[in-house]
């Protein structure tokens, strides 16, 4: 693994760990957004939490034998998915959107977004990123040493 190869490691990891929290402040602004509870045809849908899908991101590198070896590289957010569970129903029958009809009459459909959930995932993430900073500093005071052999 040469030098710089830890650059890109933590830069990937900070990288993703961003993309994270911002997702987190996106889903937190829009805990509030209402919909309708069916979600059928012309209906105002809620928000639905948003969560980044991280994958491990894999180096060609060649081996001591000579041959091509895949060799951890960091890692890579390889899509962002909209969680599926249902709505949290609330019933508010003067809201605009409250259901007018069927079972859901009166209630109002909001996101399936759980404040402590948000913030336990936030603060993993930035103690996560603080950890890839570290990371970075360490691996930069080593080249910097290195550089004055």
């Amino acid at each position: 693994m040469s030098l710089f190869t830890s650059f890109s490691i933590s830069a990937s990891a900070l990288t993703a760990e961003r993309l994270q929290l911002d997702l987190i402040s996106n889903n937190l602004a829009n805990i509030n957004t209402a919909g309708t509870p069916g979600g059928g045809p012309g209906a105002a849908r809620p928000y639905r939490r948003e969560m980044p899908l991280f994958a491990q991101r894999l180096l060609r590198e060649t081996g001591p034998d000579g041959l091509p070896v895949e060799v951890p590289g960091g890692v890579e957010v390889t899509g962002v998915v909209k969680d599926n569970s249902p709505p949290r129903l609330k019933y508010d029958p003067g809201n605009p959107l409250a259901a007018k009809k069927g079972a859901d009459k009166g209630y109002v459909a909001y996101p399936n977004i759980n404040v402590v959930n948000e913030m336990v995932d936030m603060i993993t993430a930035v103690r996560t990123y603080q950890a890839n900073v570290t990371a970075f500093n360490a691996a930069k005071a080593m080249a910097q040493k290195a550089l004055t052999i």
